[in-house]
């Protein structure tokens, strides 16, 4: 689980579930240079994938050109109430977070 880094909503109507998640991320560009004149180093969310009840819904490959601080929405067919729906992103420098939730 992941200490309060992603922030994660799994609701289900008609048969449709809507995700909502929130992480937080610095998403340097490498673009970006600071007070002194030196460039930032990259430093951004790589890879983001859910899955439900154990099947994944998505997989997403990102690079710099996300903001800081990302949400994501989308919708799948295919979950009941009560599947655990679990949200995990990888990072340029190695690092992960995942997060899990409940259908409801």
């Amino acid at each position: 689980m992941a200490n309060n880094s992603i922030k994660i909503r799994a609701k289900l109507k008609e048969d449709v579930v809507t995700v909502k998640a929130l992480m937080t991320h610095p998403m340097e560009t490498g673009n970006r240079k600071d007070s002194k004149g030196e460039t930032i180093p990259a430093h951004f969310i790589q890879e983001v994938t859910c899955t439900a009840a154990g099947k994944e819904v998505i997989n997403a490959q990102w690079s710099g050109g996300i903001s800081k601080n990302p949400y994501i929405s989308f919708k799948f067919k295919g979950a009941k109430e009560g599947d655990e729906l679990t949200l995990t992103w990888v990072d340029n420098k190695g690092k992960s977070e995942s997060a899990s939730v409940k259908v409801s």
